[in-house]
């Protein structure tokens, strides 16, 4: 399983982007999916290039019902009979089909499966009951926001102090104003409700302050709205251009097993 067994709280993407989110957590006992946007085949796929067979899976976490985020949770959950964690909202959108192990999340309430605990929180994003996760084990914590229409301070409080974060940079606000979308999709990716852009990820990173952050990893870059080296643009001067730390998890390649040491 690679550096999944190395110790301390590791983590790796299996893909982000408009097409399909899938992040992995794990302490080398437990393991997590966070979300699961790609059909059961290719998440298959995926999971064996990061060492994992669906087999392994303690839980599937689900941030949303929107289909780059669920498109393979049903598939996987009733093939491999893998619990899975939603809100009640979420389940309620109709989207998942059949869940042999179907476990409620409580926004704001603390859960634990195995050695991980696991904070759900609020966060604004244009679905039922959205969460996005701080996942803590092998005294490391790891935030995990991937979709999130703005700032908000609620947002700023539940996820200071992280070792790691996973940060949505999904847009440079010029290449979507100027890009192809009709206006309608530009006014939602780009609204309070929508999906963060760059410069709105620096502005967050700023505010949770950078000292105990060992990794940070620009996701859900868009295909159409965003480069890799705008978002890394946007954040490198607050590291004082040190860019070490930062990674981007990719809609192809994923990202690497990542440890919080």
């Amino acid at each position: 399983m690679g550096d999944a067994a190395s110790g301390g709280l590791t983590f790796a993407s299996l893909g982000s982007g408009s097409k399909g989110n899938a992040t992995l957590v794990s302490d080398g006992e437990t393991h997590l999916l966070v979300d699961c946007g790609f059909g059961l085949k290719e998440t298959e796929r995926r999971l064996a290039r990061l060492g994992l067979h669906p087999r392994q899976l303690d839980a599937v976490l689900v941030t949303h019902e929107h289909g780059d985020h669920i498109r393979g949770v049903g598939p996987l959950a009733r093939r491999h009979r893998v619990p899975v964690y939603l809100t009640p909202g979420t389940w309620l959108s109709g989207r998942l089909g059949e869940l042999p192990h179907r476990h409620w999340i409580t926004p704001q309430a603390r859960f634990a499966v195995k050695g991980l605990m696991i904070d759900p929180i609020t966060v604004p994003h244009d679905a039922r009951e959205p969460v996005q996760f701080c996942i803590a084990g092998s005294s490391r914590r790891l935030g995990l926001l991937t979709d999130l229409g703005h700032p908000s301070a609620h947002v700023v409080e539940a996820f200071a102090g992280c070792d790691g974060l996973v940060l949505e940079c999904n847009h440079d606000r010029r290449m979507l104003a100027e890009g192809p979308y009709p206006a309608s999709l530009k006014r939602r990716v780009g609204g309070d409700w929508g999906h963060l852009a760059n410069v709105q990820a620096a502005w967050l990173l700023q505010r949770l302050g950078l000292d105990r952050l060992q990794r940070i990893v620009c996701s859900h870059l868009s295909e159409h709205n965003n480069r890799p080296e705008l978002a890394l643009e946007a954040l490198v001067p607050l590291l004082d251009g040190d860019d070490s730390r930062l990674r981007i998890a990719a809609q192809d390649d994923g990202l690497a097993w990542q440890t919080l040491g």
